[in-house]
């Protein structure tokens, strides 16, 4: 018996151990939260680039081989967010100071390329052709721009700077012109929704809502909720260089397309955000000069009269409607409750699924271009729904995501010395890019949260 206990034991040793999260004790949260300061503090300044060829002004780059060099848009806005509070964490005024040039030259940079048409690249890389070399290559009005957190990003560093816009003014109608153009040329008339041009470099690159679907159908409610605040963003912008007719005019722009999200993206049956289906054939009176004579005219006497169809896929990006504010109370409790809670879906051990796993397009492999969104753990993610649930006032739940996502880093930072790209959900396993810095540092603002300190927070 002895032996055979013996042979047992041997087997077990030599089994693979899987590896799990690490247990959710104050303890574990303690000790990765210190590593994850660590880290992040020594590694600050990994984020800088300094000016040259295309990019005219200092910039923060996300990190990693894969983006070393390159100016992109929401991740240099989450970025600097993150990087505020390491600032505010373990900076000195010096510090503060010198880390404004990179601030400011994120959205310069990217208005540099801007122009009367409104058109703004989603990413610039040094030794990009000029815009007008660039749109000999493609149609501005067919294809994807910078995502509509660029005045989010200048309004988040004019508030840092006491309302002081004065930098930006010279820019401000390459500004205006390029929101104008979501509102002129990418929103559906029906609806009053935006919507992606096509599904190339949406952020969310192969979200099921939009991915491999035809071109301008895609009313997503990731879009929509950013597009919410950009407007938002605008008229604060607006307010702070004294401009108040036109802040009047985006605050309106804002009032009626948080509307519309409520309208059309809302669910009554599941009690979720949802994108929307735009792409329906139009409601058109009958030709009837082609038909003959006492020929039946189909579907004239119950026309469509609904302007897009809800998408039901268990897309993380519903939470949205929460981080921005547009849900009401009453669906903010029904999303929390139905969907965050749902550890079949959205609730994960790692923090939240970007892809519920009950959908069949759920798929956690390695991809890049595009990045995977079926599935895995996106630290941005985790920090969108928790400022969604901090703003609703759903305390516990906050706190288990923030305690999540310092575990599920920490130990990266323990095991590996670095951070990733995305995660297993199930067991925090790294997936992809090493090194990988970018929004994944906002695990800093969960941390000063959770401590009770103050925290930096987006416009």
């Amino acid at each position: 018996m002895k032996k055979l206990c013996s042979i047992i034991a041997g087997v077990l040793l030599a089994l693979p151990i899987t590896a799990q999260m690490p247990e959710r004790t104050p303890e574990n949260v303690a000790k990765y939260k210190e590593i994850c300061r660590k880290h992040i503090y020594k590694d600050m300044k990994g984020m800088y680039r300094e000016a040259g060829g295309a990019l005219k002004y200092p910039f923060l780059a996300p990190g990693s081989n894969q983006y070393l060099d390159m100016l992109w848009d929401w991740d240099s806005w989450l970025s600097n967010i993150a990087l505020r509070q390491i600032l505010l964490e373990n900076g000195t005024e010096k510090d503060r100071h010198e880390a404004l040039k990179y601030e400011q030259g994120c959205v310069l940079n990217s208005l540099s390329y801007g122009g009367m048409d409104g058109w703004i690249p989603i990413w610039i890389e040094r030794n990009a052709p000029s815009r007008e070399e660039m749109l000999k290559t493609r149609n501005p009005w067919k294809s994807n721009m910078h995502k509509p957190t660029l005045a989010q990003h200048a309004a988040f560093i004019v508030r840092n700077m006491n309302g002081d816009a004065e930098w930006l003014r010279d820019d401000f109608y390459a500004l205006q012109a390029f929101v104008s153009k979501y509102l002129n040329f990418h929103r559906h008339k029906a609806t009053g929704l935006m919507y992606w041009e096509t599904d190339e470099a949406i952020g969310v690159d192969n979200d099921p809502s939009t991915f491999y679907r035809p071109h301008e159908s895609s009313g997503s409610i990731f879009l929509n909720a950013l597009m919410y605040k950009e407007l938002l963003a605008m008229e604060y912008l607006a307010d702070c260089l004294n401009l108040p007719d036109i802040a009047r005019r985006f605050a309106q722009e804002a009032e009626t397309l948080k509307n519309n999200i409520r309208e059309h993206c809302w669910d009554r049956r599941d009690g979720f955000y949802y994108s929307v289906d735009l792409n329906l054939l139009p409601v058109e009176k009958p030709d009837i000069e082609s038909l003959q004579p006492g020929a039946l005219y189909l579907h004239v006497g119950q026309p469509r009269t609904y302007d897009c169809l809800i998408q039901r896929l268990s897309v993380w990006s519903g939470f949205m409607a929460m981080w921005a504010g547009i849900a009401t109370p009453e669906q903010a409790e029904v999303m929390v409750q139905r969907h965050y809670h749902d550890t079949l879906s959205y609730n994960a051990p790692a923090g939240i699924r970007t892809l519920s796993p009950l959908e069949k397009m759920y798929d956690t492999r390695a991809s890049g271009n595009p990045s995977s969104w079926q599935g895995p753990v996106w630290i941005n993610v985790n920090y969108l729904v928790f400022k969604g649930l901090v703003r609703y006032g759903y305390t516990e739940e906050a706190k288990e995501l923030a305690e999540k996502t310092i575990l599920l880093l920490g130990r990266d930072y323990e095991r590996f010395g670095a951070l990733h790209e995305y995660y297993l959900p199930d067991n925090g396993e790294p997936v992809l890019n090493k090194g990988f810095q970018n929004w994944n540092l906002l695990v800093l603002n969960m941390a000063a949260w959770l401590d009770g300190k103050e925290v930096v927070s987006e416009f």
